[in-house]
């Protein structure tokens, strides 16, 4: 067993296999009661010495809906008390080590931070100190209500942060060196935490994993409250909602949400632009010099669109016909399915449809975001995971760089996605990058400029590409 002292308390984890392991400490006040529907509370200080050997709550969501449950395991932890994170640490010695951050993913209704791909033990194995954290989802932190703040869920990640920047010390970790990643929603999270004049100082580099730099006006993200609320017959207000039990807004979410996917659009939950967390659209943030200083790694899987598309055999429902009113309505050229066919000449026009969605979405997005960090404070790294999947038609889809980043791909959550022979020595090279930048601000390759490298982690391993697949994604300026 070991201890470590918190501003809060003591806590008591386990050692396993050489790295101290503490699960489950509260860094807020559990959001039930009068804190239900409030801005995080700050947890109350305890005597004695807290158990943190076990994975605390998990935020209130619903299972995923088929298929996607039997790809993505989300493991339900009853308990209020969710707003808790884990630390895994080196054996402590004098030195004050780089410390890494997760957000996990999930659209912002699904996921948490006891996910087996998340587990941080190779991270500190390998020098440092890993943290994760869960925060609202949902309605309960997404919802948008005129008698509550908005962003909850993200506040929530900042108050983890605070937490961070106060206690990490006790744990070996440098306050001063720390390094916030996530994926999909997760890195759509930190897009959001890059534009908050509330995130100032808390973390020094960023790491953004398949997930846009989006947010949404108050009108618009409310959508989705509004349509709970006619469910329930209740007023679409915070004080009307706190009234509800979770479970009955749960099945209300389900159905508000229900159909799409994240990239073929549905009601959801997104970051607000609400004047006080989140003043302007993240995209805008470069201009405003609201990243300056921060170095950025970012990037995008080759398949994204196949984690719905395949699955779900939406790709074999999608013709001609559909592909070409999907392109009307998403403004893009007309010759944009030529364009995207000529790379993919056997394609079907889901897969073209697919492709098409996830660049104008998700792909151009970023380099955006990389092109307008271009001779501003901070460096920008841009890569690209190519390696395709083994199982069924996954290709290089969304979520399967994670066991790679985290270098899990023993467990059995990697092999529904990668199978259980995916390339060791490529997890090592891509765990290894994230290391490296969260060190010191170099994964190992040259910074975005204007000949656009983009490291790709491929069936062949890394090696630095120079502006792929241009022609398609100049479709999109």
């Amino acid at each position: 067993m070991t201890q470590a002292e918190t501003r809060t308390g003591t806590v008591r984890g386990s050692v396993e296999d050489g790295v101290s392991v503490f699960r489950g400490i509260p860094y807020a006040a559990a959001p039930v009661g009068p804190l239900r529907f409030r801005a995080p509370a700050p947890v109350p200080a305890w005597q004695g010495v807290r158990d943190a050997t076990t994975f605390g709550p998990t935020a209130p969501k619903n299972p995923y809906a088929p298929p996607l449950d039997a790809l993505l395991p989300d493991p339900d932890i009853p308990g209020d008390a969710c707003l808790n994170l884990n630390v895994w640490t080196p054996a402590p010695d004098e030195r004050q080590r780089a410390v890494m951050v997760w957000i996990h993913g999930g659209s912002l209704r699904n996921g948490s931070s006891a996910v087996p791909l998340y587990d941080g033990w190779a991270f500190a194995r390998d020098g440092v100190v890993l943290v994760s954290l869960n925060y609202r989802l949902g309605v309960e932190g997404f919802g948008v209500f005129p008698d509550a703040p908005a962003n909850l869920g993200l506040r929530d990640q900042l108050a983890a942060l605070s937490w961070v920047r106060d206690n990490i010390r006790a744990f070996g970790g440098d306050p001063g060196n720390v390094t916030v990643f996530g994926e999909s929603a997760g890195a759509t999270s930190i897009a959001a935490l890059l534009t908050s004049p509330h995130a100032t100082g808390l973390f020094h580099r960023a790491v953004m994993q398949s997930g846009a730099p989006t947010a949404l006006p108050p009108a618009q993200a409310a959508r989705t409250t509004v349509a709970m609320a006619k469910h329930l017959g209740v007023d679409a207000t915070a004080a009307a909602f706190a009234r509800v039990e979770p479970s009955r807004l749960l099945a209300a979410q389900r159905t508000a949400t229900s159909g799409g996917t994240p990239l073929t659009g549905n009601r959801g939950f997104h970051p607000v632009i609400d004047g006080d967390f989140l003043p302007a659209a993240p995209a805008a943030a470069p201009a405003a010099g609201a990243t300056d200083g921060i170095d950025l790694l970012l990037g995008s899987n080759t398949h994204e669109h196949r984690l719905w598309f395949e699955p779900s055999g939406l790709v074999d429902r999608i013709g001609r016909g559909t592909l070409w009113a999907a392109t009307l309505r998403n403004r893009a050229p007309l010759r944009a399915p030529g364009v995207y066919r000529a790379s993919r000449p056997d394609a079907p026009p889901g897969e073209i449809l697919g492709a098409m969605t996830t660049d104008k979405i998700l792909r151009a997005p970023l380099i955006r975001l990389a092109d307008d960090r271009t001779g501003r404070p901070g460096r920008t790294y841009v890569y690209e995971f190519a390696w395709p999947s083994p199982v069924g038609r996954l290709g290089a889809c969304h979520a399967l760089e994670i066991g790679f980043v985290f270098d899990t791909l023993h467990t059995a959550d990697s092999h529904l996605l990668a199978g259980d022979a995916a390339p060791q020595e490529l997890a090592r090279a891509m765990h290894q990058a994230w290391i490296a930048f969260a060190t010191h601000g170099d994964p190992g390759w040259e910074p975005w400029n204007r000949t656009q490298p983009v490291m790709t982690f491929g069936a062949d391993g890394p090696r630095t590409v120079h502006a792929p697949r241009d022609e398609e994604l100049r479709l999109w300026d």
